[in-house]
């Protein structure tokens, strides 16, 4: 299951959990993703994409009605 935008090509960050005593372990930070269906521009066909928020939220998809 990748976890990447179609749109933008955002992907999981990684970085660490640092706790009061400044213990370090690793963890990754995913993009928001949601399953939207969306009408492609070169063919006007309906698909299924994932795509996260902030492009749904900037208009670079167009929602399937």
């Amino acid at each position: 299951m990748s976890r990447i935008c179609k749109i933008c090509g955002k992907k999981p960050i990684v970085g660490h959990n640092v706790s009061h005593a400044n213990n370090k372990s690793k963890r990754r930070w995913y993009p928001n993703l949601q399953k939207l269906r969306c009408v492609d521009e070169r063919t006007g066909a309906v698909k299924r994409t994932k795509v996260c928020t902030s492009c749904i939220r900037s208009g670079f998809v167009k929602k399937a009605l």
